[in-house]
């Protein structure tokens, strides 16, 4: 793939994406405190959410239906956009997904003066083919966090469910933490200069070095002393599932040494280590993963069969009908605590600029 040349790259959307838990809001916020990128502080939900509830948006009636429950939503409020506007412009020009969400952002952009946008939100991974079939021009960046790391903060929450039990189970957690990741990986390094890979230990160890080569990739000043001043979002309080934590000890880089018994360690990185491996974190028991047992291999097909069909069912026409999906619900999602988007407690740019 050819680079682009400077004067498109240093405007062109950002895409940053990653498995739930894995610093996606945190850099998001990031990028939006460094300036020049339209500050949306929530997650657009446009193509894990709203795009597959709604069907063919080249059908002016399922624009319509689409903006009756978007207009309603904390995530339109959260845009600061005048509503008639926005409609006009969504009716007029929007025929897919893609469309929607470039709409809502450059209309962000424009009414902010700011040069360009970025978008976060969750599983985003499983959606990077459309993205950017949809999107041609976005950059990607992808966060990858330790999957250990991952799994410690997913099993505490509801976020990956499944019809078993309450909570997934710490290896659940680490399968569901591959199974994303190597969606994304699988297509993203065929984009050559249009993907970066982020390590999110990176960022927080080494946050100068680790946001120079993102503002190299991105042909956009990362300016660290500026992004902590400014702190939008999870850069000045961070996101975290483990409520216990002071925010002078916040530190998020090697909770599963001591979160694993010995035996949930071995079975873990039995089942994922050469995922672990193949991005660069050091094992535990060996260099190599202990080899599984027929067990093992089982329940981790069990898992990521459950996790495709999950994926197909969320998308497909059935749930569209059985399942509207309706302003409230958006609001549940996005407002939960399972749900790390900083929706919850801002309801528009404006509102948060004027506390600074």
């Amino acid at each position: 793939m050819e680079p682009r040349n400077s004067q498109s790259r240093n405007t062109a959307p950002v895409i940053v994406l990653g498995s739930a838990r894995s610093g996606t809001t945190l850099f998001y916020n990031m990028l939006l405190s460094a300036g020049g990128f339209a500050v949306y502080l929530a997650e657009s939900n446009v193509f894990n959410l709203l795009a597959p509830r709604f069907g063919n948006l080249d059908r002016r009636a399922n624009r319509e239906r689409l903006l009756r429950v978007w207009l309603g939503s904390q995530l339109f409020r959260a845009s600061g956009l005048d509503a008639r506007k926005i409609e006009r412009e969504i009716l007029e020009q929007c025929h897919n997904a893609g469309d929607f969400l470039r709409i809502v952002m450059e209309a962000i952009t424009r009414q902010q003066g700011m040069q360009r946008w970025a978008e976060n939100s969750v599983e985003g991974n499983l959606h990077l083919p459309e993205i950017k079939r949809l999107i041609p021009n976005a950059l990607i960046i992808h966060m990858i966090r330790d999957g250990r790391d991952v799994a410690m903060s997913l099993h505490r929450s509801t976020w990956v469910q499944v019809p078993w039990q309450k909570y997934i189970s710490l290896e659940g957690a680490g399968i569901y933490w591959e199974w994303v990741v190597q969606r994304a990986c699988r297509y993203g390094r065929q984009l050559g200069n249009d993907y970066l890979e982020v390590h999110f230990e990176d960022l927080i160890s080494a946050p100068r070095e680790t946001l120079e080569t993102v503002g190299a990739f991105l042909d956009h000043e990362l300016d660290y002393d500026r992004i902590r001043q400014i702190g939008y979002g999870s850069v000045s309080k961070p996101n975290t599932s483990f409520r216990s934590e002071l925010r002078d000890k916040f530190n998020p880089i090697g909770r599963w040494k001591k979160g694993f018994s010995p035996s949930q360690l071995l079975r873990f990185e039995s089942m994922v280590g050469p995922t672990l491996l193949e991005h660069g974190y050091a094992l535990a028991n060996d260099a190599q993963p202990p080899a599984m047992n027929w067990e093992m291999k089982t329940t981790r097909q069990v898992y990521r069969t459950l996790f495709e069909s999950k994926l197909r069912l969320k998308n497909s026409s059935l749930v569209c009908r059985l399942r509207p999906l309706t302003a409230t619900h958006i609001d549940a999602i996005t407002q939960a605590e399972d749900h790390p988007p900083d929706v919850r407690t801002v309801d528009s740019p404006q509102s948060l600029g004027n506390s600074r």
